[in-house]
């Protein structure tokens, strides 16, 4: 069943009214007539199954029926601070990272990051990548979009340390020396309703510096293992360790 994401919160009228962008895809593209149904998540994560009742020529009206009570979510917030890499990896970062459950994506500008985006192209980029997190949060039907975070250099992001309750930053140079316990041992002592935050680096890695300043903000360093990930692959095990541990 198809779902769309409702920018407002869960209204108290049982009947809402779709318009752009959502209208053309339940219209012209899914081609939804009068009865057929449909799920809808409002930006207060309540979700309904819905039906379509009316259908105008710009505007769609669904009737909310029953209101999905199962939870989807991780009982964790994870946000995911990459360095920007080359290419199309962020996208892939994005959209995987999202299905595996990720509430936020902090793009940064590391020392090594070879990508270098300016004003005119940071808005273009976030408009992509929160439209890849929104389809990848409908097709694997959760109830919270991924919010692609403003670019933050390495200083700044230092600084938002104090918005989240545990920082780990995924070291190359603990792989090497097979210091691969100190990212389980995190994860097992996490309660519920915490904010983490995951801070990888470019191609290349962190430089020491970086990896220092992370760490007298209150960064634990560690690795994934003895092997050495990728940038796009290290987010993504990442993702699938804390889901193993919370929901499996």
């Amino acid at each position: 069943m198809q779902r769309y994401f409702i920018e407002t919160s869960t209204p108290n009228e049982p009947t809402i009214a779709i318009g752009a962008p959502h209208y053309h895809h339940l219209i012209n593209v899914m081609r939804h007539e009068v009865g057929d149904e449909c799920i809808v998540v409002f930006n207060d994560r309540n979700s309904f199954i819905a039906t379509l009742v009316t259908i105008t020529k710009a505007e769609a009206h669904l009737q909310l029926k029953t209101k999905l009570e199962k939870t989807v979510e991780l009982p964790i917030e994870v946000t995911l601070a990459c360095g920007l890499p080359k290419g199309d990896k962020l996208e892939l970062i994005v959209q995987k990272s999202t299905e595996l459950g990720a509430f936020a994506i902090q793009p940064y500008v590391a020392e090594r990051s070879i990508v270098k985006w300016d004003d005119k192209k940071q808005g273009k980029k976030r408009q992509r990548l929160q439209k890849i997190a929104q389809e990848a949060a409908e097709q694997s039907h959760r109830i919270q979009v991924p919010e692609i975070k403003a670019l933050l250099t390495t200083k700044q992001l230092a600084a938002a340390a104090t918005q989240y309750t545990h920082l780990f930053v995924a070291d190359e140079e603990e792989a090497k020396i097979n210091e691969n316990q100190a990212y389980k041992a995190l994860l097992r002592k996490i309660p519920v309703g915490s904010r983490l935050l995951i801070i990888f680096g470019p191609e290349g890695g962190l430089s020491r510096s970086e990896v220092d300043l992370f760490c007298q903000n209150g960064a634990i360093t560690g690795s994934f293992g003895p092997r050495i990930l990728r940038t796009e692959t290290a987010p993504l095990y990442a993702m699938a360790a804390i889901s193993y541990e919370f929901e499996l």
